[in-house]
């Protein structure tokens, strides 16, 4: 039985030097609230870790050119109270501020929840629907990947086994424009989604819908984006009909699974009435009506 090594390096080149020397499995620690979770219950047993938190940048939020740039390590907490990154991406905010409990919340990160590949995590349909960039490092140097290219299946993602996230981009907000996120869970908290549904949209002075981004979480192997259901929005006012032309495109989107936490049919019918709901609450944020939480 190999011997668990660990490592904290404090530079990218480093970091990615490790990675790419490893001789096994070697797994990259951001926040450690999944791997750690898997670590003790042997499902995953790498010969490797690399600690990314002491390389400067990958915990902290700036502006740049009119958007946000998160570092990938940065805790769910320190997300939440940054006023900035509330007012422009409230729906992202929200759904990171769902993972697990408060003690959670001082650990868990962005690039952990979108690396670990859930397809029902919570964070990732919001950052799926906001267009959030990726900028991945590794021997090559740096890349930048639109985050619904990471996640290619159940815990699997398209990094190479010596790349790792530094940092997330979030693009300058136009005006009247929001996002939101909501998820469906058996209990009121710390549950895993049934599903859920982030909604970014652009709408015009008169409410009509100009650009939109849909994605849906827990309904296939990835969280997935739903190019019919943004199209179901652009160009119409949130009116019923176009309310039932989201519907039906969450629905025939979702190709979900049974399991504990629902039937086939009840998801299906869940990614609908979320779509609706989501939507309703990104419009109203477009128009400037509330600011009020989703969940």
């Amino acid at each position: 039985m190999s011997t668990l090594s660990y490592a904290a390096p404090t530079t990218v080149d480093d970091a990615v030097k490790l990675l790419s020397g490893a001789s096994g499995l070697a797994k990259v620690l951001s926040g450690g609230t999944d791997l750690l979770v898997q670590l003790r219950s042997g499902r995953v047993r790498p010969d490797l870790i690399v600690d990314t938190k002491k390389i400067p940048g990958i915990i902290g939020i700036r502006e740049e050119n009119g958007g946000f740039v998160v570092g990938a390590a940065t805790p769910g907490a320190v997300v939440e109270e940054h006023a900035g990154m509330k007012a422009a991406w409230p729906g992202v905010v929200e759904a990171l501020d769902l993972i697990g409990s408060t003690q959670v919340q001082g650990r868990c990160s962005l690039a952990g929840n979108l690396c670990n590949a859930s397809p029902a995590a919570d964070s990732v349909p919001a950052m799926f629907a906001a267009g959030a960039i990726a900028v991945v490092v590794g021997p090559n140097g740096r890349r930048e990947v639109p985050v619904e290219q990471v996640p290619t299946g159940p815990g699997r993602t398209s990094l190479g086994k010596d790349e790792f996230i530094l940092e997330f981009k979030f693009p300058v907000r136009p005006a009247r424009s929001a996002d939101a996120y909501l998820r469906f869970i058996p209990r009121t908290e710390m549950d895993i989604a049934v599903v859920g549904c982030g909604i970014n949209v652009t709408v015009d002075e008169k409410g009509v819908c100009t650009a939109a981004r849909v994605a849906l979480g827990a309904v296939a192997p990835t969280v997935i984006m739903v190019p019919a259901a943004a199209a179901a929005l652009i160009g119409h006012t949130l009116d019923e009909a176009t309310l039932a032309k989201l519907d039906a495109a969450a629905q025939a989107a979702a190709k979900p699974i049974s399991d504990k936490r629902g039937t086939v049919e009840y998801r299906i019918k869940i990614a609908g009435v979320l779509a609706r709901r989501t939507a309703a609450i990104a419009f109203d944020r477009a128009m400037g009506k509330t600011n009020g939480k989703a969940h």
